[in-house]
């Protein structure tokens, strides 16, 4: 028998391609015969990684165990269907096609077409791994009536351990306040809502203040361009667009954050909350999707947030130690149960439970 994590992309930083890696060297290290297939893989994955080319799926025996990592419309969904073994889906959840109205055809499609292939590919799923909450009731409400457990992302911690890149560092601890959030430049991830609500915060609390938006804003072009406008328009100052950066530098962002303020309307899971949690960066985040099921009670969450109302709760945190610190306090409980054994012990479990 043979486990197979298999997904259309494989992509480096990827938070899909980083989970499937990190279950499948975790599987690897419990003994199992593992194999890793994608329909692309990026050249970084590929000069360390053996990955299997999903062209030729006859390697695949009906006694091998395919883990199926669903997040976007592809060919491969369909050809899921067809596979002639045991099938597990491992549901990262599709973005609602409408946030990429006016701004990328291709991807407003493409999550349309997504969507029509998750409810294509239920009758033919032995079993379903969500990596939240949030995402069962998706599948759920998708028309998945197999077993559906929920298994958070698998997360390598010892990376974050590494060295961050420090001219960035230096740059940073300045003595200016630094507001942190990490994620593609995406109109579901609504950083206009950050911008707002950090402009109200510099102009009415803390002008020695920086915004960080950290990510990739390539084929956002239309969406990064609005939110340089309005930027422009209220003379907002200090707000630094990363674009696409080393795992170096990410880790120096937050080693030198002040607090993390994650305003997204739409999550299936999101890794960033949970590297702020360990990084012991206090997080303010709007009350919306897998959000509120990631934090688990820890961070501050706010429902239906107005600027001004998310910059005084920025303030508050920011010039309340206690309150800070038992922000953080509650954020490390939280990060326990996300630790790298617990998952991967979840993990196990679930597979020798349904195989």
């Amino acid at each position: 028998m043979k486990i197979i994590n298999m997904l259309p992309i494989l992509s480096f930083g990827d938070a899909v391609g980083n989970d499937a890696l990190a279950i499948h060297h975790s599987l690897q290290k419990a003994g199992y015969e593992c194999v890793l297939m994608a329909d692309h893989t990026a050249p970084k994955i590929g000069q360390v990684e053996n990955v299997r080319s999903t062209a030729d799926l006859s390697i695949i025996e009906p006694d091998d165990v395919v883990i199926y990592h669903l997040s976007t419309g592809h060919l491969l969904n369909l050809r899921f269907i067809e596979l002639k073994c045991k099938k597990i889906i491992r549901y990262h959840n599709i973005t609602p096609p409408y946030f990429f109205c006016g701004y990328h055809t291709i991807l407003l499609h493409n999550c349309m077409d997504a969507y029509n292939q998750v409810r294509m590919m239920a009758p033919y799923a032995d079993f379903c791994l969500a990596d939240s909450a949030y995402n069962k009731q998706e599948l759920i409400r998708l028309g998945y009536r197999c077993p559906i457990e929920v298994m958070p992302i698998l997360i390598p911690f010892s990376d974050y351990d590494k060295k961050p890149d420090e001219d960035i560092m230096q740059q940073l601890q300045d003595g200016m306040t630094n507001i942190l959030f990490t994620g593609r430049i995406v109109p579901n991830k609504r950083q206009e809502d950050i911008i707002a609500a950090f402009d109200v915060y510099q102009k009415q609390y803390n002008p020695n203040s920086r915004l960080i938006l950290a990510g990739n804003y390539e084929g956002m072009e239309k969406y990064y361009q609005k939110l340089q406008q309005y930027i422009r328009d209220n003379h907002t100052q200090h707000v630094i667009f990363s674009g696409h950066i080393s795992f170096e530098a990410i880790l120096a962002y937050y080693r030198s954050a002040d607090l993390f303020l994650c305003m997204s309307d739409h999550e299936g899971f999101c890794v960033p909350l949970v590297e702020a949690m360990y990084f012991n960066v206090p997080i303010v985040a709007k009350n919306t999707s897998a959000i509120p099921y990631t934090l688990g009670g820890s961070g501050f969450l706010l429902d239906r947030p107005t600027p001004v109302e998310t910059a005084g709760v920025m303030n508050r945190i920011l010039t309340d130690e206690e309150l800070r610190n038992r922000i953080i306090e509650g954020q490390k409980e939280r990060l326990s149960e996300f630790s790298h054994d617990v998952v991967e012990q979840q993990l196990f479990h679930f597979l020798q439970s349904y195989l």
